[in-house]
């Protein structure tokens, strides 16, 4: 099945003239038919999926492209490739326990608004004391090493 780029354009939320660019680029290898119109492939659609995946976890561009590029010179490169996703994984699982630890932050703030609503803020910490101890577990402040 075949795609116009207003539909792939659509289905990503991104504009036609990013699709365009990312053809310029090298990122996309995009056909076009009799009437000079871009027409989008599976294959197409797989790599933008792929394009996306890595713009979101922080890949520029241009190192996309060199992954791309990579692709194109066949299995010599494999472990080079395998590389740059074991490196985007550790990148990631970093951001995850980041997230993970300002999402407890933000629940603990939850936590506490609540129970200030209900008896205000003064002596808050001494009311309760599991909230007293979860501050302290998560506004510690470590050493960076």
């Amino acid at each position: 099945m075949e795609y116009s780029i207003g539909q792939v354009a659509q289905r990503f939320g991104l504009t036609t003239h990013t699709l365009r660019y990312y053809d310029k680029e090298g990122l996309l290898s995009i056909r076009k038919n009799s009437s000079g119109l871009r027409r989008f492939s599976e294959e197409d659609i797989n790599r933008l999926i792929i394009i996306d995946c890595l713009k979101a976890t922080g890949l520029r561009l241009k190192e996309i492209k060199h992954y791309f590029d990579l692709c194109r010179l066949g299995e010599q490169t494999l472990e080079e490739r395998r590389q740059l996703f074991y490196e985007q994984e550790k990148r990631l699982k970093q951001q995850l326990v980041e997230l993970q630890q300002n999402l407890a932050r933000i629940e603990f703030k939850i936590k506490y608004y609540n129970e200030a609503l209900r008896g205000g803020e003064k002596g808050i910490y001494e009311r309760n004391a599991s909230l007293a101890a979860e501050k302290k577990k998560l506004f510690k402040i470590y050493p960076k090493n």
